[in-house]
Order: C-alpha cells, then sequence, then structure tokens
C-alpha cells in the first residue's frame, strides 16, 4: 500500500486500516487474480452461464458502455466509462498528481505502481461512497481506461502528455507497473481494472484521428508501435484493451482483424475485453468509408473483436445479428468477457469466495492529508534541471526581491494536464514560491503575456521589465497547458485541434524571455509544458532552465523545494528536445526514419535520458557477464537474464536519486542507434557509493527484420551504462561518458 512509502508522515499518523492494505500490496505477485488461471475460469464459467440467460437485445445493451440494468436476472445497469490516468478524473474531488509524461520523467517503477495503487484507492473509495448511495452512471465505475502508452513519436501530437514517452522499453516498464497498481494484487479481486489505449500506431494528428490511414511496415509496427502493448499484455494482464480511431494499413482499428484478432487474441492469447474509442464506430462509414451504414459498422467491430462500444452503434447488433452478419454465439462470446470483468472486480458477491477487501476501503482516505503529501513527494521526482549555471538551488538568505513572471507563473490550468480531477487546492508555481519564503522576501508576480495571443490588449512587458530591474533573480513561468495541447475537441482550435504546429514558445512569450535576459539579471525559466519545446535561446541565455510538466494539485509547493534545494531535482527525459521544427519528418509520416532518439541522426538540443542534479555521480566498476554460452542460449531461443554491474558514487555535496540507465547497441548494419534496455533508481547521500546492478533479459538484444520477425545479429552488441543515453549530445551536456563493453563480436567471429 502506498502510504507505507511515504517519508515523512509517522506510523502512528496513518490510517488503521494500513495493516489491512499491506496484506494485500505485498503479496507475492504469483498469487494475483490476474496470475490465477483456474480462478479466472471460475469467473469466466459463471459469466457464461449468466450469459446465456440474456435474451438477443438484452445482450446488445450490455455492450455498450452505459450498459443498462436487466432486472429480471438482478443485473445492476453500469457505466463502462472512466479515466484514470493520473488521478481519478471528472468524477469529483480527487488528488491529481503530475501527468503521465511528468511520471514518466521520474524514470521510477515503483513509483509508478505506488501513483496508481493511490488512484485505485481513490477510486475504490468514491466507488463504494457512491454505491451506498445509489449514485451511478458516467465516471462512476472501477474500469478505468487508462493508461495511454502510446508512442509519443513526434513532439507536435497534443496527446503526448498522456503517454509515458517515446521509447518502448520506457513505457512499457512503467505502463505494466501502473496497470499492477491499478489492478492491485489480492489472490480473489481486482482493485480496479486497467486498460491500455489507443491500440495501435495512434499518435497524431488530431485534426485527421477520424479519417487518418497510418501506413507502417512490419517492422515499425513490431519495432516500436506494439512493443509496449504486447509487454504489457503478456507481463501485467490488463483487463482491457482499447482501439484507436485511426486506420492502420486499411483497417480501422476498432474493427482491425489484423490487430484485434490476428495479434491480440491468436498471436498474444489475450483474454480480457476490447472496447472502441468513444464514438469510433460511427467514424467506419462516416469518414473511413469502409462500410455503408451502422449496422454494418457495428458488424465489422464485433465480428473482429471489439467486445464494448464507447458510444452508441451496437445499438444496431441485434439487426446485425436478425440479418445474418453477426452470429450470436459471437455476441454471447462479447457480454461473456465483458461479465466476467465485472465479477473480478467483485461487483456481484460470490458466496464460494471470501468478502471482496476493497469493499472496505472509506471515502476519507480521498484527498486525505497522506494523499496530499504523498502527492507533493511525487511531483518532485519529475522536474527535470535541463541547465544550471550555478544559479541553483537558490539562497533564500541572500535574496531580497523575486520576481515570477509569465503566464504560467499562478496559472492552475498548467498544473493538472489533461484527463484529470478536481483538486481541493492547488498550489501554482507563484504561490508554492511565497508560501516558501514567507515574509522575509519580497515576491512580484505578473502574468506577463498571455498564453498564446499575439498583441494581446493585457500586454504587461513594461511590467516585466520593471520587476526584472527591481529583483535579484527572475523566474520566468513559460510553455503551455491542456488549453492549447491536448485531445481534440478538449483543447481549443487554437492549436490545430490540439496539436502544436511548431516547437516555438507560442504567442509573445520569447518577448518576455528576451526582456527578462536584457535585464541583466540571473533569469531561471521554468517550463510547463507536456511536450518538447525548441528553447534554443533559453538554453544559450538563460541562468537555468528546468522542465516542470503538468505537475500536478501540489507542483508550486514542489518547485519551490527544489528551486531553494530542499531537494535536488531528479528527473530525466522521456522524450527528446529538437533544436527547430524544421528537423522534424512530416506529422502525417509514421515511418520511424529519423524519429526519436532511436533513429535520429542529428543532435539534440536536450536528449532523451537527459537530467541534471544539483550534485554529481561518477561510475566505475563495470561488469557484464556474458559469455559465449549466454550468447548461444539466447539465439536458440531460450530465456536469459544477464546482469549488468556497476559502482555508482555521489561525488558531490548533496543527497539525491540517480537514475542508472543501460543502453544495447546492435553492431550491425540498419540497428537502431543505442537503445534503453534498463534502468534502476538508486538514492545516494552525498559522498555515498553503491554497486548498482540492472539485469537484461534476451529482449534487450532483440532486432526485427523487414517482416517484422525477431533476430539476433552474429556481430555483436555493445552495452552502455551511466546516467544517460551514449550521444556525443549528452556527453557535451552533462561533461560524462557512460561506461561501455562489448558483448560476443569476437567470440561470434571466432567461432
Amino acid at each position: 500500500f502506498f502510504f507505507l512509502m511515504i517519508r515523512r508522515p509517522p506510523r502512528s499518523t496513518l490510517f488503521p486500516y494500513t495493516t489491512l492494505f499491506r496484506s494485500i500490496i505485498m503479496k507475492n505477485h504469483q498469487t494475483e487474480l490476474t496470475e490465477n488461471e483456474e480462478l479466472c475460469d471460475l469467473y469466466r464459467k459463471k459469466a457464461e452461464e449468466l450469459v446465456s440467460q440474456m435474451t438477443i437485445e438484452e445482450l446488445a445493451d450490455q455492450t455498450l458502455n452505459s450498459a443498462p440494468p436487466i432486472e429480471r436476472l438482478n443485473i445492476k445497469g453500469y457505466d463502462w466509462w472512466n479515466e484514470g490516468l493520473h488521478g481519478v478524473a471528472r468524477a469529483g474531488t480527487a488528488t491529481v498528481f503530475p501527468q503521465a509524461i511528468g511520471l514518466a520523467a521520474a524514470f521510477d517503477e515503483d513509483l509508478m505502481e505506488q501513483v496508481a495503487d493511490a488512484v485505485s484507492t481513490e477510486g475504490r473509495a468514491k466507488f463504494n461512497m457512491q454505491q451506498k448511495y445509489g449514485d451511478v452512471g458516467r465516471y462512476k465505475g472501477l474500469t478505468f481506461w487508462a493508461p495511454n502508452i502510446n508512442i509519443f513519436r513526434d513532439p507536435r501530437w497534443g496527446r503526448g502528455h498522456e503517454t509515458y514517452g517515446e521509447d518502448p522499453y520506457l513505457t512499457a516498464r512503467l505502463g505494466i507497473r501502473y496497470i499492477k497498481g491499478l489492478q492491485g494484487h489480492d489472490a480473489h479481486y481486482l482493485k480496479s481494472a486497467a486498460c491500455v489505449k489507443h491500440f495501435a500506431v495512434h499518435s497524431g494528428p488530431e485534426g485527421l484521428r477520424h479519417s487518418f490511414n497510418a501506413e507502417v511496415t512490419k517492422k515499425d509496427l513490431y519495432e516500436t508501435y506494439l512493443s509496449a502493448f504486447h509487454a504489457c499484455i503478456k507481463e501485467a494482464k490488463p483487463e482491457a484493451v482499447m482501439g484507436a480511431y485511426n486506420r492502420v494499413n486499411g483497417e480501422p482499428c476498432c474493427g482491425s482483424k489484423t490487430l484485434l484478432t490476428d495479434i491480440l487474441r491468436n498471436e498474444w492469447h489475450f483474454k480480457g475485453h476490447v472496447v472502441s474509442d468513444c464514438f469510433a464506430l460511427r467514424d467506419f462509414y462516416q469518414h473511413h468509408m469502409v462500410t455503408k451504414d451502422a449496422v454494418e459498422s457495428a458488424a465489422l467491430a464485433m465480428n473482429n473483436g471489439c467486445d464494448l462500444n464507447c458510444g452508441h452503434m451496437y445499438l444496431h447488433l441485434s439487426e446485425a445479428v436478425s440479418r445474418g452478419m453477426v452470429s450470436e454465439s459471437r455476441l454471447r462470446a462479447a457480454v461473456t468477457n465483458l461479465y466476467t470483468t465485472r465479477l473480478k472486480l467483485g461487483m456481484e458477491q460470490d458466496k464460494e469466495l471470501p468478502d471482496n477487501p476493497y469493499d472496505k476501503i472509506p471515502y476519507s482516505v480521498v484527498d486525505s492529508v497522506e494523499m496530499r503529501e504523498f502527492n507533493e513527494s511525487v511531483s518532485e521526482k519529475t522536474f527535470v534541471l535541463l541547465k544550471n549555471n550555478g544559479i541553483l538551488p537558490l539562497n533564500r538568505e541572500k535574496l531580497r526581491t523575486i520576481a515570477v513572471i509569465g503566464p504560467n507563473a499562478d496559472s492552475r490550468r498548467a498544473l493538472v494536464g489533461n484527463y484529470e480531477g478536481t483538486a481541493s487546492r492547488y498550489i501554482t508555481i507563484s504561490e508554492g514560491i511565497q508560501d516558501y519564503v514567507g515574509d522575509s522576501v519580497r515576491v512580484l508576480v505578473s502574468e506577463g503575456c498571455d498564453l498564446y495571443k499575439e498583441n494581446w490588449k493585457k500586454n504587461r512587458i513594461a511590467e516585466v521589465r520593471e520587476m526584472a530591474e527591481m529583483s535579484d533573480v527572475v523566474i520566468l513561468c513559460l510553455g503551455l497547458d491542456a488549453g492549447i495541447e491536448g485531445e481534440q475537441g478538449d483543447a481549443g482550435n487554437d492549436f490545430a485541434s490540439g496539436d502544436k504546429p511548431d516547437l516555438n514558445l507560442p504567442g509573445e512569450q520569447n518577448q518576455i524571455l528576451e526582456a527578462a535576459l536584457d535585464s541583466g539579471k540571473p533569469v531561471v525559466v521554468l517550463l510547463l509544458s507536456g511536450s518538447a519545446l525548441a528553447v534554443n535561446t533559453a538554453q544559450e541565455r538563460a541562468a537555468a532552465v528546468m522542465q516542470c510538466w503538468y505537475p500536478g494539485a501540489q507542483g508550486g509547493r514542489a518547485a519551490a523545494r527544489i528551486l531553494f534545494g530542499k531537494v535536488s531535482p531528479q528527473g530525466h527525459l522521456p522524450v527528446t528536445f529538437y533544436k527547430s521544427t524544421e528537423e522534424l519528418p512530416e506529422f502525417t509520416d509514421y515511418s520511424m526514419k529519423n524519429r526519436t532518439y532511436r533513429y535520429m541522426k542529428q543532435e539534440a538540443l536536450y536528449p532523451f535520458g537527459y537530467g541534471l542534479t544539483y550534485t554529481s555521480f561518477s561510475y566505475d566498476n563495470m561488469e557484464c557477464g556474458a559469455g559465449r554460452q549466454t550468447f548461444q542460449k539466447m539465439k536458440a531461443g531460450e530465456k536469459i537474464q544477464l546482469p549488468v554491474s556497476v559502482r555508482v558514487c555521489n561525488t558531490g555535496n548533496f543527497d539525491c536519486a540517480e537514475t542508472v540507465q543501460v543502453y544495447v547497441k546492435a553492431l550491425c548494419d540498419g540497428s537502431p542507434n543505442p537503445q534503453l534496455k534498463g534502468f534502476g533508481k538508486v538514492f545516494l547521500k552525498a559522498g555515498e557509493e553503491k554497486q548498482v546492478t540492472v539485469w537484461l533479459s534476451e529482449e534487450a538484444f532483440e532486432l526485427y527484420d523487414e517482416n517484422g520477425q525477431i533476430y539476433f545479429t552474429d556481430e555483436g552488441y555493445t552495452v552502455y551504462i551511466g546516467g544517460s543515453q551514449p550521444d556525443t549530445r549528452s556527453r557535451t551536456l552533462t561533461g560524462t561518458v557512460p561506461l561501455k563493453q562489448d558483448l560476443w563480436s569476437e567470440m561470434v567471429n571466432n567461432t
């Protein structure tokens, strides 16, 4: 249970039911429900018995996200639509954690599961409360349509901040742990049901998503776009998979035989249920033009494996069955999949099973003191320090006046991202700084300019200049928010249906940046955004630059603690920051050529995996026990576990966590750049050292041919370990070089 991980509250202040949840979360993973095949089969058998009693009309109704009750069978109505991307969303008061892309920047699998456990704890508490009063409907269930594990292949994509970044391996590891945190570790019940989305090859443009056809090679499909989905389904066993709006190679994703039947069910043996993205099925005939009407659209989706329709198109399933377009057995199988999930969640109490422990979670856990303190500690781990000339951390004792300037200085919207809940209190950046320094330091605050509008009537450029002149240091809060960066329909259309037209700071933000820099005062730039921006001027001229993402409801407090050195920043970039928009391929081009750190040829502004701290770390004593036998086993299709060990020392003056990163480069033509294949967090006090081991499986060495088939190269591999990827730009920015070891090439060539 995540409260056990909180560093500040003493044991006596924790909830009296902490012991109950310790027994749940700490159980061996082999006993959790998702691993209990016998019990899962029992649930399915019970679901089949119940579904066998339903009429065709009743079956069709149960395939809608807003499934009505069937009173004669004592089945309650249930709405499957709920959101839990970074907190329980759209359902009243809840803890609003940092947006998903910020959570990814922590590079911390354990933290990810703790956050998800907190989300499902609040989700269960709210569900229990709502059931008590008979309150049902949308956003009041236990089926969370999260996480979003699409690959953030292009920084212009508005929904990229919902993801875990551009790397399939990082996305997979964090997605797996988020699913486990949502679903829990009880032997009999799911805490909540997770859903991986959007399957597949989905990352914009938002404005074209209802008609767009993503054309992708089998190599890119398996090497990049399906990788995280496969790992999550294999290891975490999410209850649901959500299809995407677009087509892939001509097939609409929510009705794709290739994706939903051939790959998901037959190749990967997925046993949960598939849900369409909301109202995606009507796109089949209105935009994709692959069917002629609603009945054909419903039939196409159902026949190819989509069990649940978010929307209304499955109202036509009764007609599709009567016309012989969908078999009754397929419809019953879909509803069986759905009702199995409801049974796993304990929505129908079974006398043969023990009481559901999650029914005991009280509403008092929601937005509790412990939740808020945990949220703050999470937020602190997500900030990525991109540049620091020594100005940070700030010394409060040496400051008399601070200017906090910019459209995101006092913005609540810049804290939360999208798919957010409602916090009882939001601490903006300016509020966090004011609270931290108290009355000892004067804090001047100005919006400076609008977030994105040009020639804004309320332009405050004169105020920016005066405040900068008056102050000892300027904290400049720039970037975006989910009002202009997000999903089509949620974000305004000023920014291309939620996508960014380019990587520049929008509106007049560059003007206030220049004004602050021209003052001659040290300028600390805080970027609040969910995606990469080309902030070349800030890198060249500012004293410090820090990426804050959308840091959650407690983000301002976390920012202040980092700025003043209460804690050190420790985040690393889960995406590449490019130098210009012109470097990017066409947005609609789904080839991975020259995209992301894995395939790009140019130097980045800030590379994937990069992040500074207030201390320094040294690496030595690298060991990688990989003999010829290991390579031969791997090529023969056997599983391997290869230890890569290194000694890490905190050589600076700050206590801090270090992210140890392992990259693998295949030494053959046409292979990707060195790819992240392992990572781990280690906390070291100043002067402390530890030996750290990261384990690599055979998957770390897999390559894909043009047919999407796995192979291993006989030319060998190089393994790198350090605090960043081994590219030249990271070396320049950090002043360090990862350690490396060549594997197998000499032995293979000599055999």
